[in-house]
């Protein structure tokens, strides 16, 4: 190690950041961190709802900025939030943990993201635009205290719940958003927590988090992770009734069914299951052709 390099690990943080300057693969880092999967996902099923609801070209932009930001608000407090957590596990997956970025750095974008997430909210609709950021504040809750408690799974139920929300409030007239489009949402949302924590638990209970699946622990989650995703295939499906509605029934059952038997070996693979008939629900709304009543 030469003087300047010495110099510089003098310098860093007990974060590995260097003041004043931005480490390398920063940017790299940030966009590992936001978890690009779920956020690519949700801001395209949502910005595809409110296409399917009528809204215009305008509308349509805003809605997309607003949920995108938002989720980078989200995937980014995660990180900065569970950084000593995830550096004590040594998760190779997690850019803090690896030292790609530095969790400071994390933390100032996710504030920065969530600052455009209420502009671009309110933007769309003050009514519409306060649902969303209720969804939003309840997903920082969840990171900042709710995950390790047994109320884990609300966060995930309301913030899910908010989105059709957020698109049918902002059309013309504001109207109000379907009950069971609302619901089914939530129930997703529940299915997705305990397919996404899944795979964890072991870590979660070693670190001291007991949230409600860690709770249940494996096996039960498992068996308890279709329960939600059926349950809001059917009331998505209940809408319009026929051979498609039956036929999405029967699919959503089988991947949910599959995926908790599956998880036994595989534990990504309920998570994935709940993607699945996330998608199979988001079609299911698409299909309705609009989120309000």
């Amino acid at each position: 190690m030469d003087a300047v390099e010495r110099a510089e690990a003098g310098a860093r943080g007990p974060l590995g950041e260097v003041p004043g300057r931005w480490p390398r693969g920063t940017v790299a880092g940030l966009l590992r961190a936001c978890h690009p999967g779920p956020t690519v996902a949700v801001t395209l099923l949502v910005t595809g709802l409110a296409v399917a609801s009528g809204q215009d070209g305008t509308g349509v932009a805003l809605v997309a900025a607003a949920v995108l930001a938002g989720q980078l608000s989200v995937g980014w407090s995660n990180d900065a939030v569970d950084a000593d957590r995830d550096t004590a596990l040594r998760r190779s997956d997690k850019p803090v943990a690896d030292g790609t970025v530095g969790a400071r750095t994390v933390d100032a974008a996710a504030r920065a993201a969530l600052a455009l997430c209420v502009a671009l909210s309110l933007a769309y609709g003050p009514l519409a635009g306060a649902v969303h950021l209720a969804g939003v504040a309840a997903a920082w809750a969840y990171n900042m205290r709710l995950k390790r408690t047994v109320w884990s799974w609300l966060p995930y139920a309301v913030g899910f719940a908010s989105l059709p929300a957020f698109v049918a409030l902002g059309l013309p007239g504001t109207p109000a958003p379907a009950w069971p489009v609302v619901a089914a949402s939530a129930l997703v949302g529940v299915g997705a927590h305990l397919g996404n924590v899944l795979p964890d638990i072991e870590d979660d209970l070693a670190t001291g988090v007991r949230g409600w699946p860690q709770r249940l622990g494996p096996a039960g989650v498992r068996l308890l992770l279709p329960a939600p995703l059926v349950a809001a295939t059917v009331l998505l499906a209940a809408g319009r009734p026929g051979a498609l509605g039956i036929a999405a029934v029967a699919g959503a059952l089988v991947a949910a069914t599959g995926g908790s038997v599956l998880g036994r070996r595989w534990p990504k693979v309920p998570f994935l299951a709940a993607i699945l008939v996330a998608g199979i629900d988001v079609a299911l709304l698409l299909w309705r052709g609009t989120g309000r009543s």
